[in-house]
């Protein structure tokens, strides 16, 4: 049986957007950029809401053509153009290939028969997404920034209660903090 993981760079004060929707606190170092190649690696596909589609989906199939990234971007570049993604959204009309659109109403039931059917991990992205499907979710991991925002968009949905269990957890000398849980039985 699959498995979700929803992950995202996060301000050490929960949110994944300043107040603004801006993201510009959340860009890793190169250390923590490895990691989550890494993590992406491992993905048997990316499930995204439709604004974190738009904001991945032209940087990064942009980004594997271009000789003037660094390494590691270019590295993230590759594996993102590699894996399948899947995009739930009741506006967009239509993806390219190698991108499957999913109405959000169909996303509960997408999302269950994916975990039913491939024994892979899922990586979900985007805070709305992740709060229509928490239940669905099995890992969560976050890349905690040494920044804080005062507010925005938070990583966890307002007003639910989780019981998890830290399964893993990295620090980097930039001073970011890598968790990674679990949900406790």
């Amino acid at each position: 049986m699959g498995r979700i993981l929803y992950s995202a760079m996060v301000s050490l004060d929960g949110y994944i957007e300043d107040p603004d929707g801006g993201i510009d606190f959340s860009a890793p170092d190169d250390e923590a950029h490895r990691l989550a190649n890494e993590q992406a690696r491992e993905a048997a596909a990316f499930l995204f809401g439709r604004r974190t589609y738009e904001a991945m989906e032209r940087p990064w199939t942009a980004a594997a053509g271009r000789d003037d990234l660094p390494e590691v971007e270019k590295e993230f570049a590759r594996v993102y153009q590699e894996t399948p993604r899947y995009v739930f959204s009741d506006t967009l009309t239509r993806v390219p290939e190698g991108v499957r659109l999913v109405r959000s109403d169909e996303a509960v039931a997408e999302v269950t028969r994916l975990k039913q059917q491939t024994d892979g991990r899922f990586d979900l992205g985007g805070a709305c997404l992740a709060a229509s499907l928490l239940d669905l979710v099995d890992e969560f991991a976050l890349f905690v920034m040494p920044a804080t925002v005062g507010g925005g968009k938070p990583f966890f949905p307002v007003g639910r209660r989780l019981r998890l269990r830290r399964t893993e957890h990295r620090c980097f000398a930039s001073g970011v903090v890598y968790l990674r849980y679990e949900r406790a039985s």
